[in-house]
C-alpha cells in the first residue's frame, strides 16, 4: 500500500469559469490558472504521484508548456492515474476537501465525486469530497481564492 498526500490553491479572479472536480459551478469568478485551474483535481493528482513519489503535475504538465493552456484538468488526471497503472497500483480509495468560503458547493459534490471516480478508474462510493468554509479567515476565507487537500491510498495490483 502507499498513501498520498496532495494540496493545491488558486486565486479566485473576474472573467474566468470556475471548474472543480471536473464540474462548472456558476458563480461570478473562476480560478486563475494555466490550465482549466481545477483546484480539487490538482490536489487529486498531486496526492497520486505523491504515493508512488513521482513528483508533482506541475513536473508532468508544466506551465511553460502551452500544450497545457487551457488544459482539462479531468484529462490530466486520467493521464496520472495511467501512469499510476504503469507502476503497478490501482486507486483504492480518496478523501478531499475543498476550502472555500462561496459559492455553495453541496449541489456539485455527486458530479465532482462521479467525475473522479470515472478518472480513476474506481466506484463514487470510494471517493470522498467535502467542502468546508474558513468562517471568513485566510485567503480562502475571504474569497480571495480556494484550496483542497486529497489523501489517497493505493494498492499493488496483482499481476
Amino acid at each position: 500500500m502507499r498513501i498520498g498526500h496532495g494540496y493545491d490553491v488558486h486565486r479566485l479572479v473576474e472573467g474566468r469559469k470556475l471548474i472543480l472536480g471536473g464540474t462548472e459551478i456558476p458563480y461570478k469568478k473562476g480560478l486563475l490558472g494555466h490550465s482549466d485551474a481545477d483546484v480539487l483535481l490538482h490536489a487529486v493528482s498531486d496526492s497520486l504521484l505523491g504515493a508512488l513519489a513521482l513528483g508533482d503535475i506541475g513536473c508532468l504538465f508544466p506551465d511553460t508548456d502551452p500544450a497545457y493552456e487551457g488544459a482539462d484538468s479531468l484529462l490530466l488526471l486520467q493521464k496520472v492515474v495511467q501512469k499510476v497503472r504503469e507502476k503497478g497500483y490501482s486507486v483504492e480509495n480518496l478523501d478531499a476537501t475543498i476550502l472555500c468560503q462561496e459559492p455553495k458547493l453541496r449541489p456539485y459534490i455527486a458530479e465532482m465525486r462521479k467525475n473522479i471516480a470515472k478518472a480513476c478508474l474506481i466506484e463514487p462510493q470510494r471517493v470522498s469530497v467535502k467542502a468546508t468554509t474558513e468562517e471568513g479567515l485566510g485567503f480562502t476565507g475571504s474569497g480571495e481564492g480556494i484550496a483542497a487537500h486529497c489523501v489517497c491510498l493505493l494498492t499493488e495490483k496483482n499481476n
